[in-house]
């Protein structure tokens, strides 16, 4: 499921209300949701290879990451640029290259934390966390899944998975010490092989330990009227205590 999306309203909210409206509403909320014809991943790989050919490099950078969110690797957005070259011209496959480095970073595994790949750095929430994390998509069909690592001392904001009907988040613990809390209770200590069930609309943050990696696949449960509000971070103090 294509995330809701706010960019149209939160750059041309003021300037062009209706032009923000029709990309936010109508082009993502709309046709990007149309997976029943074509998957999210699929309508990456298409615009990706139009911005590509007609040179238009800043939409074609923001289209690079989503894609990176919908599950293109970064060896398949290196082949996209590769055979475009012959058709679309070299140069352009020249310019698109360093932008393809930008987003995805130097992905590598991490045999010693777990089976999962690490991913590159967190360009899709990574302002929301304090420390490095970084971000490994498995698979954008069914249930979106990604794989999120957590440097030692890393944790993100709190934040909320608004929801009018199901939604929420499942994250199943594959390597490391971490921590779960809810806004007013105790925090969690995770450890592999422990499953976290958050609900919808339910505030909270969670994150590795001070001394050790963390890594959890992290599942978006489906739901009707979903949108992340992220809030304050976990404050020194607090996760000092921990």
């Amino acid at each position: 499921m294509a995330k809701k999306q706010t960019a149209g309203r939160e750059r041309l909210g003021e300037l062009a209300p209706k032009f923000a409206e029709l990309n936010d509403d109508v082009l993502f909320g709309e046709v990007w949701s149309r997976e029943e014809q074509l998957s999210a991943r699929d309508r990456s790989m298409i615009t990706i290879a139009a911005l590509f050919s007609a040179g238009l490099y800043p939409q074609l950078k923001s289209h690079l990451a989503l894609g990176k969110e919908h599950g293109i690797t970064k060896e398949e957005a290196v082949e996209i640029a590769t055979q475009l070259a012959f058709y679309c011209g070299w140069p352009k496959a020249w310019s698109t290259f360093p932008m393809i480095q930008e987003v995805y970073g130097d992905e590598k595994k991490l045999p010693e934390l777990s089976a999962f790949p690490i991913g590159g750095e967190n360009t899709v929430a990574g302002q929301y966390f304090i420390g490095q994390s970084y971000l490994a998509p498995l698979t954008v069909e069914q249930i979106p899944t990604f794989n999120v690592t957590f440097e030692p001392g890393c944790r993100n904001n709190w934040h909320i998975h608004h929801a009018e009907k199901g939604g929420g988040q499942m994250l199943i613990c594959v390597y490391g010490r971490g921590w779960y809390q809810e806004w007013g209770k105790k925090p969690r200590e995770l450890h592999p092989g422990d499953v976290v069930n958050i609900p919808p609309n339910v505030k909270h943050w969670h994150g590795a330990a001070k001394d050790s990696w963390f890594q959890h696949i992290a599942q978006e449960i489906p739901g009707e009227g979903g949108k992340t509000e992220w809030c304050e971070p976990v404050d020194d103090e607090t996760y000092g205590k921990l």
